[in-house]
């Protein structure tokens, strides 16, 4: 049966010439061809909205031969992850004649997923019935891929931030606090701690700021102060990333005093950490031998301090301290590692 014309006129341009409205009409199958964008047209009035019309950009998008898409529905282009609910906005605008804008994950023909912006609009006859529908595309998966990047970017800047700010506030309160008798000195005690702090850093960004190993936080700590007198034992425990410091230079003020003051400072004393696991936290014992019986810097010196403020304040764990004729004897229980991070989320 041979085709008969429609009873239809299309938009007139925004803007044209005389000359321009003269040949409008064939200037426009000239653009429907030549534009970079991809566009098919459907048929309204028949069963199923057949493709009548693409141009070269729809084949090239696709990897579709002309004979291979016309007469087709549009939805041979969706597969296995096309969202239902974009297909169910998109067969709902068509129910409803209206347009739309909807992403949906496409297949070309070679089966490579592509995200597609596609465009809908009805084209009506001079009676105001829906003859065609117009559809374009635009292939938006560099553009998803860099607002993931962005997005991804944009949460481990936050992280970063968050973790910053946490480092810069336990920075503060070591310069602050920290006390010494001459310049030099109270320069050195704050430099140490800061390289704890560093030590930490570097831990944390080998491993892909997650995770750290508990055994991995305590050698880094205490390596430096002789590792054939250190002896460390206990089962892995994985500490989250925003516990990590807090741990980290906690550890370092046990291993300074035990060598300035206790067992590692000695040329024959010895260090012990053993530890294990205690519901979502660990219970660690740090145990001196032929060190000084002396407390750990007695009074409320910042070391004690310190250990107080991450041990029982950030982390909510508890020090329990006996000074044996041998050297020094120190439990420490931390109930669950993720009390930091909880904090650290209360905040965004």
């Amino acid at each position: 049966m041979p085709a008969e014309k429609t009873p239809l006129h299309g938009d007139l341009p925004a803007a044209a010439s005389d000359q321009g409205m003269v040949d409008r009409k064939e200037l426009a199958t000239f653009a429907f061809q030549r534009t970079r964008m991809p566009i098919v047209i459907s048929d309204a009035r028949q069963h199923d909205l057949p493709i009548v019309m693409a141009n070269d950009a729809f084949l090239e998008l696709t990897g579709y031969l002309a004979d291979e898409v016309l007469g087709r529905n549009c939805r041979f282009l969706q597969g296995p992850d096309s969202s239902l609910v974009a297909i169910a906005e998109i067969r709902s605008a068509i129910e409803r004649q209206g347009e739309t804008t909807a992403e949906i994950l496409n297949y070309r023909k070679d089966g490579t997923p592509f995200w597609n912006q596609l465009h809908i609009s009805p084209l009506r006859d001079d009676d105001g019935d829906v003859a065609y529908y117009f559809a374009s595309q635009v292939d938006v998966t560099e553009l998803r891929r860099v607002q993931t990047l962005e997005e991804a970017e944009h949460r481990l800047l936050l992280e970063v931030d968050h973790r910053t700010k946490n480092v810069l506030a336990i920075v503060d309160s070591v310069v602050r606090l920290s006390k010494a008798d001459n310049p030099q000195a109270y320069a050195a005690s704050v430099q140490q701690r800061v390289q704890a702090l560093s030590r930490t850093h570097m831990l944390l960004a080998e491993n892909g700021w997650q995770e750290v190993a508990l055994k991995d936080i305590l050698r880094a700590q205490v390596k430096m102060f002789g590792e054939d007198r250190i002896r460390m034992s206990g089962p892995d425990v994985m500490v989250p990333a925003p516990s990590v410091q807090p741990i980290g230079l906690a550890v370092h003020e046990l291993a300074a005093n035990a060598a300035v003051h206790g067992a590692l400072g000695r040329g024959r004393g010895t260090l012990a950490i053993d530890w294990e696991t205690k519901g979502t936290g660990f219970d660690l014992r740090w145990t001196e031998q032929g060190g000084a019986a002396p407390p750990i810097e007695k009074g409320r010196g910042f070391g004690n301090v310190l250990l107080g403020a991450v041990i029982e304040k950030q982390l909510g764990g508890k020090i329990t301290r006996e000074w044996r004729d041998t050297g020094l004897s120190l439990r420490i229980e931390v109930p669950t590692l993720d009390r930091v991070g909880r904090s650290l989320k209360a905040r965004l």
